[in-house]
């Protein structure tokens, strides 16, 4: 029995040892599989990287040959912009040689030609000299012969000559003082436009004409019978504290202020929009609201002239004149604002004086103050210009200020660049198109009025105010009137014009004479 069991324990050892051992030999044939699988993937691998690696190469040629066709490419343009430009400037280097060349030859010509006009000049003063002692010559002995034959002494002699020779040369005298005159003209008109060019161009001031009305807004038509009031206390009070005219008609949500005082409009104006703003209209709170805006309205005033002061740069003033010059804001002359044109004035006179070698500052200060007398023409008598120069008096400003406040409306002569400059920046700033308005009956008249002028001058046929009265046209008859008097006429008239009619800016006066023949041949 022990026998059995002891082969039956070998059989299963051996059994099992055969089957671990095939076992073992399955699991190494199958590794032996897994590694040749593994290496077929590597070498698919490695083959796939090399294409890989190839066409990276090859488009890395590709690359590399397209840059240096672009390198190339952009040589050539850069080397033949280079030759273009170097032509280029070889041809103006060509051209501004021939350009010298052809100046050079040009100031050599003309100092060739200067040379022979300087001969010419002296052949010419030895003529001259030649001439003069012969007519002296002549002229002795015709007064020997006259003396000799009609018994005259030699200065009567010498006076008979002397006016025929007047009387014969009165024309080419007429003749040569009427060219010089239009010379000294031209010339004078020519450097005056210059010099109001270069100011007019450095300075563009604004256009500003007043209405004679106001509007006030309101919310609803309800507010217009409170301030009418109980039997009409509350618009009466208006009126007579503002000094204006209250007009309620028809027109909704607005009342409508008029007067010619822009400063009592103004504060009407505010007066009402805080009344309406508050809602309690009655006399007392009307009286109170109206000198609470007066008080706002000086000190905006007094701050405005201090700022008008400080940009112009024309160094300390008195309070009063600088509260003054803000109450210019609310005057007007033909509906152009004079704080507006005082600046304007200002400007233009700064900038003129200081193109003819005065004072600019100085003329600033003249030209800010040369209406000044405007502030006070509503509550005081007398024009405008004394006002000014009494106060600029008062308050010790320079004598080229009160020169410039008289002479800019013709009372002085202008003394000094500075007030010549002031005269003429008001009468630019004055005519310029579009600065002012007028009524038109006062402009009808005046045009009237230069036209009689003209027409009621011996020898004129036809005379016509053009331009909007700023040119009179004046026709005479050619039989009459000589082209010398022609010109003494068109002084005459002008004068006259000065004297009789009140205008803005400048007339011009055009004497025109026309000599005509006709035939017919038959």
């Amino acid at each position: 029995m022990w026998i059995e069991l002891l082969v039956g324990s070998s059989a299963a050892i051996i059994g099992g040892a055969a089957g671990f051992i095939a076992a073992k030999r399955v699991e190494k044939e199958k590794f032996t599989i897994y590694e040749e699988q593994a290496k077929a993937k590597a070498k698919a691998i490695e083959h796939e990287a090399q294409l890989v690696l190839k066409n990276a190469q090859v488009k890395a040629q590709e690359a590399e040959i397209a840059a240096k066709r672009e390198y190339e490419q952009k040589l050539e343009e850069l080397k033949h912009d280079y030759e273009m430009r170097f032509n280029e400037l070889r041809e103006k280097e060509s051209s501004l040689k021939q350009m010298f060349k052809d100046e050079l030859k040009h100031i050599t010509l003309e100092k060739q030609d200067l040379k022979a006009e300087r001969e010419e000049i002296n052949k010419l003063r030895q003529e001259y000299e030649r001439l003069k002692a012969e007519y002296q010559e002549k002229y002795n002995e015709v007064l020997e012969a006259l003396q000799a034959q009609a018994g005259f002494t030699t200065e009567e002699a010498k006076q008979l000559i002397l006016q025929k020779v007047e009387e014969e040369s009165r024309a080419d005298i007429a003749n040569i003082v009427r060219k010089y005159e239009e010379e000294a003209k031209r010339e004078a008109k020519r450097r005056a436009n210059y010099i109001i060019a270069q100011a007019t161009t450095r300075y563009a001031g604004e256009f500003a004409a007043e209405r004679l009305i106001n509007t006030v807004s309101i919310p609803s038509d309800d507010i217009k019978g409170r301030i009418i009031g109980k039997e009409g206390r509350n618009i009466k009070t208006l009126e007579m504290l503002l000094g204006v005219d209250i007009i309620i008609d028809d027109t909704p949500n607005a009342i409508i202020l008029s007067s010619f005082n822009l400063y009592r409009r103004a504060i009407a104006t505010r007066v009402i929009e805080l009344l309406v703003e508050d809602g309690r209209i009655q006399p007392a709170r009307i009286e109170e609201i109206y000198e609470k805006v007066k008080e706002e309205f000086d000190q905006q005033l007094l701050e405005e002239g201090e700022n008008i002061v400080m940009e112009l740069g024309i160094g300390q003033m008195h309070p009063e004149l600088i509260k003054l010059i803000g109450r210019l804001k609310f005057r007007a002359s033909y509906g152009q604002n004079a704080l507006g044109h005082s600046l304007e004035v200002a400007h233009l006179a700064g900038i003129m004086a200081a193109e003819m070698g005065g004072d600019e500052t100085l003329a600033k200060r003249a030209g800010l103050l040369h209406d000044i007398g405007k502030a006070l023409t509503h509550e005081y008598s007398g024009s405008h210009v004394d006002l000014g120069a009494d106060v600029c008096r008062r308050y010790k400003e320079p004598d080229v200020v009160i020169n410039a406040i008289y002479a800019h409306h013709g009372h002085e002569e202008p003394k000094t660049i500075e007030a010549a400059a002031v005269c003429a920046a008001d009468t630019l700033s004055a005519a310029r198109p579009g600065a002012r308005r007028e009524v038109l009956e006062a402009f009808l008249k005046r045009v009237q009025s230069i036209e009689e002028i003209a027409l009621s001058k011996p020898g004129v046929k036809k005379a016509y105010a053009i331009n909007a009265g700023r040119e009179v046209r004046v026709i005479v008859n050619a039989e009459l009137i000589s082209d010398n008097e022609a010109v003494l006429l068109a002084k005459e008239i002008a004068k006259e014009i000065e004297s009789g009619v009140q205008y803005p800016g400048e007339i011009k006066v055009n004497v025109i004479r026309e000599q005509r023949a006709v035939e017919f041949a038959r």
